[in-house]
Order: C-alpha cells, then structure tokens, then sequence
C-alpha cells in the first residue's frame, strides 16, 4: 500500500495543527488532536473532550492510513510521490464522500492531471482554506513543500 512521503506527511500536520483539547472549525465541526473529526472514524470528537500528544499522532496516524487507503484504491492512475501526498491532504481535508463525488478524482482517473490540478483553485469555502490549497496545488504541480502559500506569496499565481 503506498504511503505519504515523510516530507508530505509533517507538511499534512503542520496544515492541521495539533490540539490536545477539542474545538470547533471554522465551520463548526468538533475537531481534535490533527484534525481528526468524528467524520474519520473513532474516537467521537465531543465538546470538552482532551487527549494526550501521543493520543493525538495515533489517532492521526489511523485517519491518514484511511486516507491513503481512499486514495490508493480510487485513483486509477500513478501518481509521483508529491502528487499523492498532495491528493492524500486534500481528502484529508475534504472526506471521503465529497472526494468520491468530486471533478478533480474524475479528471485524474481521465489522466488529464493539468486540469485536475485547477481544481485546487475551486475548492476555496471557508476562504481561510485557500492558503492551504495553494500549498496543495503547489506540492501536486511543482513538488514544492509548503503548508500555506498566503495571499502576497510570490510562490505561486493561485486566483
């Protein structure tokens, strides 16, 4: 089973951040450890709830092996290393369910990853998510590591 990159998996947890006491994202769904939701399996995130570093990579290490499983088994196509660790963020990010649904897997299972890759661009609700996509869209089109690429970078032209 492929696996994330070293390099992709620390950039995936520094766009996750870590915190040992649960919260609510930008759009209200309780979040703990790195960004683990109820949504990838146990534990079941709830208000008030805690856990420990360690508890926090476990958990984390569980639902990225999910997520490069979801990859691995949907994309029909290979992928360099960078291209899979930056799909392996994105539905991370998003789910399973919407990534199943989603143009970007379509265009990539019809090998036209030029324009699988602008679909990073559309992805941008809540708009404090773009960043982030830039950083994915920079790891999938030019192997570039970087979590965020803020709005002044001269990194990338991301509209």
């Amino acid at each position: 089973m492929r696996e994330m990159t070293e390099r992709g998996t620390q950039v995936l947890v520094d766009r996750e951040g870590l915190m040992t006491t649960a919260y609510q994202d930008t759009v209200g769904v309780w979040t703990i450890g790195v960004g683990h939701t109820s949504a990838a399996g146990p534990p079941q995130v709830t208000a008030g709830m805690t856990i420990t570093e360690t508890e926090a990579f476990e958990i984390f290490d569980r639902d990225n092996d999910y997520f490069e499983h979801v990859v691995a088994d949907t994309v029909s196509v290979p992928l360099e290393h960078h291209e899979f660790d930056a799909v392996v963020s994105f539905v991370f990010n998003i789910g399973e369910t919407q990534w199943g649904s989603s143009t970007m897997l379509k265009l990539l299972n019809q090998g036209d990853k030029v324009a699988a890759w602008e679909e990073f661009k559309k992805w941008k609700k809540p708009p404090e998510i773009i960043p982030r996509r830039r950083g994915e869209y920079a790891c999938a089109v030019h192997a570039m590591y970087v979590a965020r690429v803020p709005d002044d970078s001269p990194l990338l032209d991301f509209a």
